[in-house]
């Protein structure tokens, strides 16, 4: 929980008050690997937060699974673009290590905004971060080689390249992993 406690202090100030409301809010599940937080076709009713795992986000294209985001402890998960008008989802969020989540449904969450003093603070610099790291992910795939995309992913996400498989990655970067070791064993060279 205080992990969780510490994520939204990052964005707003919260009393001993407002732990109290947040903590009557959340739920907290326990999952194994391979286990789904949201399938395609469900609506995305909650918004999670990563105590301890890692996930990955996906869509399956024509029988094959396109990676497009993942989250790892400490950071929220969700399908906004189902959470926020209640549609079904067409992503998959997997979990790819035993995870500690807590789970906030809609109706609390819509209670967080209004009963914790800055709540509503809260989510709109919450989902304006997560706004700007799409925008700029598309970005990138429209804009930036293969390289690039790897030596971003590596920025973005330096603490987990080694607990995922490597199709992963490559999915991620919208490349085949053949050349993703293309790409790896060039920047070994250069190193």
């Amino acid at each position: 929980m205080d992990r969780l406690l510490k994520a939204i202090q990052h964005y707003i100030p919260l009393s001993s008050a407002d732990e109290a409301i947040i903590a009557t809010l959340v739920r907290q599940l326990n999952l194994t690997k391979g286990q789904h937080l949201l399938q395609a076709g469900q609506v995305c009713k909650n918004v999670f937060f990563i105590e301890k795992g890692l996930v990955r986000y996906y869509a399956s294209i024509d029988g094959e699974e396109k990676t497009s985001y993942f989250n790892k402890e400490g950071e929220f998960v969700c399908d906004y673009a189902s959470f926020l008008p209640q549609q079904p989802s067409q992503t998959n969020i997997q979990v790819l290590e035993d995870a500690i989540v807590y789970s906030i449904s809609q109706a609390n969450m819509d209670l967080l905004y209004r009963q914790v003093e800055e709540g509503e603070r809260f989510g709109r610099l919450a989902i304006s971060e997560v706004f700007v790291s799409a925008i700029h992910q598309i970005n990138s795939l429209y804009t930036d080689p293969p390289e690039q995309r790897y030596q971003t992913f590596l920025v973005k996400f330096p603490d987990i390249a080694q607990r995922i498989p490597q199709y992963y990655i490559a999915s991620y970067i919208g490349i085949k992993p053949q050349s993703l070791s293309r790409i790896r064993k060039r920047m070994a060279q250069t190193h």
